[in-house]
């Protein structure tokens, strides 16, 4: 007998839509492998009807008071938490993440975050007014772009659209969001609680492809495309953005390195990198995914590493034990598993390496040992949960091989020595350092890297400068 699937639509223009021509696709969860709902395949026009409500809500919103864009920002993280848990369930069915674990790490930062984008709206920045030039004044304006095409992640779908809409809207954007075709249950819900609260086409989401993000990012009326996702889908973005000069927002793939020294406490480093390099199962772009360890504790390192690995589960989200859910869907499973098959001669799987179960894109905690610098593994992102590890012989060597991978978003180190630390944080070729630990955001601080991790910040008052443009004003003193 089969189950009724849930129908998800667009949301334009402050109502909630299917596709213009009908078309859907099915949404699978990744713990079950089953279908659970269908959403919009959307086409051009639905693309040309959220971006023509968001252009016609643009003047009066831009022109609303930052105190009022303040107040309406409030009110969502508001609702966000009255109706917390179903943005959990929501989540959960998209990625089949643990429920525990959505709860106490994704609704909390996410409330957060929308809280201090409701702050910055009324903390403009620019130089202060004055004559530079006699008998002249001059100031700046920061205003908002305009229309922001957005396109969000499979890994964090909720978080991710909330680093997208608040400071977008907290600058006085209006915003077309379209979620990952895999993941769109939760942005779904978001658009009933922001529906809510906001003007109509002031956030409208477009369910869909890649196919349904090109033409988005292709379309005349954005001012801005922002993407969080693969390398190859940012440079396409910045590709199709060229084509009429869009400003374009990039945050893109990851290879982190954790670099240990020889003075680490290897206990305490071993519980946080594998939690930091498996939590997610490994699919966030800062995963602490490729150590790099002193050759005097490696052997050491190693052993601990690849039996924290096996006391980490994985498992079904109503499971208090597991640490992380599925991947997020067949052909992340077959890409994660591709990695390991292809392992070269001399590396050495530690732990894991293997596909649990059969139901579910279920994939174990693995450590790989053994590999060169030049290894495939090593230089390109895996995107699951897989940890890697080289041993370096002194501080030039790990510099080197840490900055030595096309991305630059994130990296640790490890070491007791003050010194040591300081000079590795400055030479360390990324977005971020952590010192003795590794992950932890704040709204406060950027987020974003340098070379093929893409460009632009989110979180922080850089984050929401970035959606904003400046306009200089001089005025005659003898007018």
């Amino acid at each position: 007998m089969s189950t009724e699937l849930r129908r998800l639509r667009n949301y334009i223009d402050g109502e909630f839509r299917d596709a213009a021509d009908g078309r859907t696709t099915e949404v699978v969860n990744p713990a079950t492998g089953e279908a659970y709902a269908t959403a919009p395949l959307s086409g051009q026009a639905d693309v040309d009807a959220a971006m023509a409500a968001a252009a016609a809500a643009f003047p009066a919103w831009r022109d609303t008071t930052p105190a009022e864009r303040q107040k309406a920002l409030l009110k969502i993280a508001d609702a966000f938490e009255d109706r917390a848990e179903e943005l959990i369930a929501a989540e959960v069915e998209n990625t089949g993440k643990p429920i525990g674990l959505t709860r106490s790490e994704e609704i909390p930062p996410m409330v957060d975050q929308i809280r201090f984008f409701a702050g910055a709206a009324r903390m403009l920045e620019g130089r202060s007014a004055g004559e530079y030039m006699e008998g002249l004044t001059s100031m700046v304006r920061r205003e908002p772009i305009g229309v922001c095409a957005q396109v969000a992640p499979w890994n964090y779908p909720m978080m991710m659209a909330v680093w997208k809409f608040a400071p977008a809207l907290a600058a006085g954007n209006t915003v077309v969001l379209k979620p990952s075709d895999t993941t769109p249950a939760s942005t779904a819900l978001m658009a009933d609680i922001i529906g809510s609260i906001v003007p109509k086409g002031v956030f409208n989401v477009v369910c869909g492809d890649r196919d349904t993000g090109r033409l988005m990012v292709e379309h005349e009326t954005p001012a801005m495309a922002s993407i969080t996702g693969s390398v190859r889908a940012g440079m396409s973005v910045a590709e199709s953005a060229s084509k009429d000069l869009k400003r374009v927002h990039l945050e893109l793939g990851g290879k982190a390195p954790v670099v240990v020294f020889e003075d680490t406490d290897i206990p305490k480093a071993v519980e946080d990198i594998s939690t930091a390099g498996f939590f997610n199962a490994g699919q966030d772009c800062t995963a602490a995914t490729r150590v790099l360890v002193h050759e005097a504790i490696h052997d050491e390192f190693v052993s601990a590493l690849a039996k924290a690995a096996a006391e980490t589960k994985t498992g079904q989200p109503d499971d208090e034990d597991v640490l992380y859910g599925p991947l997020n869907n067949p052909n992340q499973l077959k890409q994660v598993s591709g990695f390991v098959e292809r392992l070269p001669a001399h590396a050495k799987v530690e732990a894991g390496g293997h596909r649990v179960g059969d139901k579910g894109y279920f994939y174990a905690p693995t450590v790989v040992s053994g590999l060169k610098q030049d290894d495939e593994i090593v230089q390109n992102e895996v995107f699951g949960p897989v940890i890697t590890v080289q041993a370096f012989r002194d501080e030039d060597q790990a510099v080197e091989w840490a900055n030595g991978v096309e991305y630059a978003l994130a990296s640790s180190v490890w070491t007791k020595d003050h010194g040591r630390a300081m000079r590795m944080s400055k030479k360390l070729d990324f977005g971020c350092v952590w010192i003795n630990t590794h992950i932890p955001l704040v709204a406060e601080m950027p987020h974003g890297g340098f070379k093929k991790s893409g460009y632009g910040k989110d979180l922080s008052s850089y984050g929401f400068d970035d959606y904003t443009r400046i306009k200089h004003v001089m005025t005659s003193l003898d007018a």
